[in-house]
C-alpha cells in the first residue's frame, strides 16, 4: 500500500489500559492476532509465559513456563506472529526462537549459541519482513541476522562501534512496509536506519532526555503511514517520529484502570483503601515502557513494564493528497502571523 502524501495529525489520544498484576506481570513485548486477539510476553525473575488476551481486557489463558526445555523459555525478549498467527518468540539466554500456533501448542524451536554465521549470542528483537523472512537483532554480536521463518540463515549485517552502520547491543527492530530496518542501537542511543540487504540509510538521536533523545532505546515500530515509535525505555517515554526521522510528540502514561483491574479491586477492601491514599496522578505515567507495537488501524500498544499493563492509544491521521498539502518551507511554524 502506497503511503499518503501528506498527513493531518488529528490527535493520538489515549485509549485505555489492558491487564493487571498477577495476570500481566511485566509485560515486556506485544504482538497481534487476528479478532483482536493480544499476545502479551511476559517476563519476570522467577517466571516466563505468553499471555493470550483481547481488547476487551479478558484473559484467554496462558502458554509458555521457563525452563530449558521445549515450548519454555529463560530470559524472552520479543514476540510476533506471521500470517497464519503462528506465534514466534526469542530468548537471549537460550540463543532460540520458539514457535507456537495461535493455540499455544509448540510446533519447534531454531537456533545456536556462538558468533559464528547463523548462530547468536543474545537474540532480542525479532520482526518479519514482507516475505515472512525474520530479521534477529543478535545483540552481543552487535550484528543484525536475517534468517528464513524456518531458521535457515540468509545474511547477517553490523559491527561493534559507534560510526554510521555499526551497533553497541542493538535490541528492538522492525521492518517496514517498504522493507527497510529499523534498529534500535541500544548503547549509541540511536536509532539505526538499513536497507533489507543492510546498506545504512539514516540513523537519528543521541543521548539524553531532550525531545529526540534516548536514554537506552528499546524498541521501535514504524505503521503503514511511515511514522516511527520509539520506546525510550531510561526517560520512561516513547517517542514519535516521522518518516523523514523528525521529532512529533512524546507518550508519557495516562494510564487509568484497566477493566480486569477494576473487577479486581471491586471484591478487595483493602487495595481500596490504600488507592485512595495515594497521589494517584503518579500511577497514570509509564514506568519503563519495554516495548511498542500498532496495529493496521492505529491502535499503540505500549507495554508498561512495571506497571504490569499495556498502555493503548489511537492514532487520528487523515491522508491529504497533494492539493491538500502544501510546498515544503524553509522555516516551517505553526503560527502564521
Amino acid at each position: 500500500m502506497a503511503r499518503p502524501y501528506g498527513l493531518l495529525r488529528c490527535g493520538f489520544p489515549f485509549a485505555k489500559s489492558l491487564g493487571m498484576r498477577r495476570l500481566t506481570n511485566y509485560p515486556i513485548d506485544v504482538a497481534l492476532g487476528d479478532e483482536e486477539r493480544i499476545y502479551v510476553l511476559c517476563r519476570a525473575d522467577n517466571a516466563a509465559l505468553v499471555r493470550k488476551y483481547n481488547y476487551d481486557d479478558e484473559d484467554l489463558g496462558a502458554f509458555g513456563s521457563m525452563g530449558k526445555g521445549d515450548g519454555q523459555f529463560m530470559w524472552p525478549v520479543s514476540v510476533i506472529t506471521d500470517s497464519e498467527e503462528n506465534v514466534y518468540v526469542s530468548d537471549e539466554y537460550l540463543n532460540r526462537i520458539s514457535v507456537f500456533d495461535r493455540e499455544g501448542e509448540f510446533k519447534g524451536n531454531w537456533g545456536e549459541s556462538g558468533n559464528d554465521p547463523g548462530q547468536l549470542d543474545h537474540a532480542s528483537g525479532i520482526a518479519f519482513d514482507a516475505e515472512e523472512n525474520v530479521y534477529v537483532s543478535d545483540t552481543m554480536n552487535h550484528r543484525v541476522q536475517k534468517f528464513t521463518k524456518d531458521g535457515e540463515y540468509i545474511a547477517a549485517f553490523g559491527e561493534h562501534g559507534s560510526d554510521k552502520g555499526q551497533l553497541n547491543m542493538p535490541w528492538g527492530i522492525d521492518v517496514d512496509d517498504e522493507g527497510a530496518v529499523y534498529v534500535a542501537d541500544w548503547r549509541n542511543d540511536r536509532i539505526q536506519k538499513f536497507s533489507a540487504d543492510g546498506e545504512f540509510i539514516a540513523k537519528f538521536g543521541g543521548s539524553g532526555c531532550g525531545d529526540g533523545e534516548f536514554n537506552r532505546p528499546v524498541d521501535v515500530t514504524v505503521d503503514d503511514d511511515g511514522d516511527i515509535y520509539v520506546a525510550d525505555w531510561g526517560n520512561d517515554r516513547v517517542q514519535m517520529f516521522n518518516s523523514d526521522t523528525r521529532y512529533v510528540q512524546k507518550f508519557l502514561g495516562d494510564a487509568t484502570l484497566s477493566k480486569i483491574a477494576r473487577e479486581y479491586m471491586l471484591t478487595n477492601a483493602m487495595p481500596n483503601r490504600l488507592r485512595d491514599m495515594a497521589n494517584i496522578e503518579l500511577q497514570k505515567f509509564l514506568r519503563r515502557p519495554k516495548s511498542v507495537t500498532i496495529s493496521g488501524d492505529g491502535r499503540l500498544f505500549i507495554a508498561d513494564n512495571q506497571s504490569y499493563r499495556l498502555q493503548v492509544y489511537q492514532k487520528e491521521v487523515i491522508h491529504l493528497t497533494p492539493e491538500q498539502y502544501g510546498p515544503p518551507m524553509r522555516s516551517p511554524t505553526l503560527n502564521q502571523e
